[in-house]
């Protein structure tokens, strides 16, 4: 039976219907922990006002970034890094959680074992390091290649789609896990690249949300509704996840 786009979203849907609670507490477990550690290290409200009062006062100059940041004290350029720092680690970090505990979860459901979500978080720990460092590889180059091109960074999300999967299945090194999986994603780009279309698709939608409403609400809510957004966005990740894994297995079967 040939391998369509038809029958893997059914199948994703039908898994993400099956194992909705624990996908959703580990997508909650994931989304916290990245709202938790910009909370704990980003710089206090003072250095943010203070940071924002300067910004306002050099926009209205109409200068570019550089200079704008040239003309900042060291303090508030420090405080910029460790924010842009901050965002990413914790950015890294929430997909790493989210990539290995859903990895954890198909791989024990496919040999037929029970799920549980304390079990799933302690069996991907081992390989936490590595699988950061991978996903931070992967994540650069994307990035590199959306800002020289749209293309080139499509096409390195194309060729890194499968590495996260083959890493942790397949036991191999990081380099062996996105080379295999170069070879495997281009052969099937027309099952890959629309899913991965739909699903950026869906993140910029929900960003855009995002930033329409969180200049109407208060700190709190502020604080709450960017945990629901990233709640929702390793959500379709898991969605994506799902079906990338699916049609591994089959392309392995």
């Amino acid at each position: 039976m040939s391998i369509t786009a038809n029958r893997l979203y059914r199948d994703s849907f039908n898994f993400l219907r099956n194992e909705l609670f624990t996908i959703v507490l580990l997508t909650l477990f994931a989304a916290l922990t990245t709202v938790m550690i910009n909370h704990l290290f980003l710089p206090t409200q003072e250095q943010l006002n203070i940071l924002e009062t300067t910004k306002n006062q050099i926009d209205a100059q109409n200068i570019g970034i550089k200079q704008m940041i040239s003309q900042m004290s060291p303090e508030q350029q420090m405080a910029i890094l460790k924010i842009s720092a901050c965002a990413t680690f914790s950015m890294l970090l929430g997909h790493v959680l989210l990539i290995g505990g859903m990895l954890s979860i198909m791989i024990e459901i496919s040999n037929n074992r029970p799920v549980r979500f304390l079990k799933t978080l302690s069996t991907f720990l081992p390989v936490l390091p590595k699988l950061f460092l991978l996903v931070f590889i992967c994540t650069l180059l994307i990035q590199l290649g959306l800002t020289a091109f749209i293309i080139p960074g499509i096409i390195i999300a194309l060729s890194v789609s499968f590495s996260p999967i083959i890493f942790i299945n397949e036991k191999v090194g990081i380099f062996s896990a996105i080379s295999r999986s170069s070879k495997m994603a281009f052969t099937h780009a027309r099952l890959i690249i629309p899913a991965m279309l739909l699903w950026w698709s869906a993140k910029l939608l929900l960003l855009l949300l995002l930033l329409l409403s969180i200049n109407h609400l208060n700190i709190s809510s502020h604080n709450m509704m960017i945990l629901i957004f990233n709640a929702l966005n390793y959500f379709l990740l898991a969605f994506l996840l799902v079906y990338l894994f699916r049609l591994y297995m089959l392309l392995r079967a």
